[in-house]
């Protein structure tokens, strides 16, 4: 039921970017760089956990859309990935119509329900320390 819901919600929220020229993927780049500021493409898909080369494909599609830029870093390998003025100006867009997304959602939950949704989440999967209840 999970795995599910999941690519339900997948399919969803791709719908709802596809006016923005986005997937989910490329969002979740977008945002971790919105939440965390400029980072290496290995702090990226540290943080996200996911692989490498997906990261890679990924930050190159948003590059070329016009999303992102990567600079120099503080040796010849790395590279910082930071939002373009183009991203900053669009992000309140598309932050709407994913806060819309998430309503949806949980419209059938009371507000007692989501703050359970929210807390039993945040304990899936494996023992996370670095993760605060």
């Amino acid at each position: 039921m999970l795995y599910q819901k999941t690519r339900h919600m997948t399919k969803e929220v791709n719908e709802h970017l596809q006016k923005h020229g986005l997937y989910s993927s490329q969002w979740s780049i977008i945002y971790c760089l919105k939440t965390n500021g400029s980072m290496t493409q290995s702090d990226i898909w540290r943080y996200l956990n996911v692989e490498a080369p997906t990261v890679t494909r990924t930050i190159l599609k948003l590059e070329e859309s016009g999303w992102i830029k990567r600079t120099p870093g503080s040796d010849k390998r790395e590279r910082l990935v930071s939002l373009t003025e183009k991203a900053h100006e669009l992000l309140p867009f598309v932050e709407q119509d994913m806060r819309n997304f998430e309503q949806e959602m949980v419209v059938n939950l009371t507000d007692e329900e989501q703050d359970h949704l929210f807390h039993l989440l945040k304990k899936l999967g494996k023992p996370d320390n670095s993760e605060e209840e």
